[in-house]
Formats: C-alpha cells, structure tokens, sequence
C-alpha cells in the first residue's frame, strides 16, 4: 500500500534543489534561493533556503548531519502554521491538551503528548517502555515484545487522535503515521559510531519508531515535532528538556545529536507554534531518461 498520510523531512530538503535543477522555479545566480513548497497531501507550507553558487545550486559544503555519512552544503528547512488547518490532521494537539492518558488493552494507561507538527507524532517517556533513552537500534529492534507494544500504543494514540476509527485499523491502513517516539533527559551515551555524546552537550535524549522500527538517527519530521513539543509547556517532551525554552535546542538521537528550533507563543489562551526549524543536505544521486514503447 501507499500511505499517504504523512510526510518525510529528509525528502523535502530535496524539493528545493530539484525545482531549481527541473527550472520550475527562478533563483539567484549567487546566494540563497527561496523556495516555497505547499505539502499538497497534508495541506502545510514549508520554505527551504537553498545555497547557489554560480548559476547551479552548492551541494557541496561542511555542514555535518549525523546519521549522513559526508558533509555538504546545509538547507535550512522552515515548517510553517504547524496544526489547525481542517484540511491537515487538525490542530496542533488534536485532543486540546498538552497532555493526555492513553488508554491501552488491560486497563493499563500511560501519559502521552499528541501532537501534529511536521507529522502527526505521539510523545511518550522512555521509562514507560522500559527504556532509558540512550537505546540503539539492536537494543530496540531485536525484542519482539517491546516493538509490539510500541505498535499497540503508536495504534491506540491514532485512535485518539482522530487518525483511525480503530487500533486495528491504523495497524493496517495508516502504518506511517502518526509517529511514535519517546524522550528522557539528558545523559551520557555511545552513538551508533562509538562516538560518546556528554549529558552536558544536549538537552534531552529522543528516539522515533519508523515502519514498525526503531529509527537509526532520528526522521527529519520527527526532529520538527521534537522542536514544537519542546517549544510549548506541559508536553512530555517540555518536561524533560534540559533548555525547552531558549528557541533552539540539541538533542541526541542513535547517531548523534541534532539542532532544531520553534518559535511558539500564546493566543487566545492556547499555545501557537508559527514555525520549526531544521537543517538537511540533499544532493543528486542520478539523471536519465526511461524510454516507453508506443502501444
């Protein structure tokens, strides 16, 4: 099946590039081209900041994604009026509160943020799976048990955020989204590279399940909720941030750590996130042509 309902973070940074290389847009010879996407199948603006050098977009650069194996140029990513479109997945926390008890089989329950901010996205702490959040991919997605119950909380958090009119249903219809992932403070890890990431250098730990998996650094949508979550009181994701705050944060994944920011204020008496931001890279791969036989 095609699971249309979300989007990817990572792919959109390669919107802008393309659009100049196709010539569907105009940009500066020298600079930074401005290019304004609408996310036609979640309803959302976003703008991408793309780098020109002489005519053709800079690819290359020193700009370190962990998780990516070689620098290149950056390309910030701006993810505009976050939730309350009727046409997307509905406001920003669909249940209108920063906090909600998930009801799960067996009378168990647990706190959980649900939030729609780059993709729809459930927050949950680390220890209601009996994690710390310094896990790894082979700690996460070799335990049957424990990717079952993340499945079982990503489809009961579908539910009650008006994504499925059943667990069952979001299980097999909506496998993409909405996301599940979950946080805890800071504190000492190995990334994936054996590279040691200090408490101190981040300001909270966070881990996302993608297609049934543990992701192996962090979605590039993942990251912009990661920012709006942190940016607004009362969420799980606020709680255990070291820095929630100051407009920009970093915080550690499986391969590292990365940087995002939120601009979030107060309207009416509810919290309003009018932009996440995160950077990407995004080169080609590959040009060519399919030929197709007439009939």
């Amino acid at each position: 099946m095609i699971d249309w309902s979300g989007n990817c973070g990572n792919l959109t940074a390669a919107v802008g590039p393309f659009a100049i290389h196709a010539g569907l847009v105009a940009a500066p010879r020298d600079g930074v081209a401005t290019v304004r996407i609408w996310q036609a199948n979640i309803g959302k603006r976003i703008a991408a900041r793309v780098p020109m050098r002489g005519g053709q977009v800079l690819e290359e650069g020193d700009f370190e994604l962990d998780g990516v194996t070689f620098p290149a140029a950056e390309i910030p990513l701006e993810f505009l009026d976050l939730g309350g479109d009727e046409k997307s997945d509905g406001p920003m926390f669909p249940t209108g509160s920063t906090m909600d008890r998930l009801a799960l089989p067996g009378g168990e329950s647990l706190d959980a943020t649900l939030i729609n901010a780059g993709n729809p996205t459930i927050f949950v702490d680390a220890a209601s799976l009996g994690l710390e959040g310094t896990e790894l991919q082979p700690d996460v997605n070799t335990n049957p048990a424990l990717l079952a119950r993340a499945e079982t909380i990503r489809a009961h958090g579908a539910v009650a955020m008006g994504l499925a009119g059943s667990a069952e249903e979001a299980t097999a219809r909506r496998p993409h989204t909405p996301k599940l992932a979950f946080v805890a403070p800071p504190a000492a890890y190995s990334a994936s590279n054996g590279r040691l990431i200090e408490a101190a250098h981040i300001d909270l730990l966070a881990r996302i399940f993608s297609m049934g998996q543990l992701h192996h650094a962090i979605t590039g949508t993942g990251a912009v909720a990661i920012a709006a979550a942190a940016a607004v009181p009362g969420t799980c994701v606020h709680r255990v941030c070291a820095n929630a705050r100051a407009g920009r944060i970093r915080f550690g994944h499986p391969s590292g750590t990365l940087t995002v920011g939120a601009e979030a204020a107060q309207q009416d008496g509810r919290w309003i996130v009018t932009k996440a931001m995160m950077s990407r890279t995004a080169r080609r791969l590959m040009e060519g042509w399919v030929l197709v036989p007439a009939m």
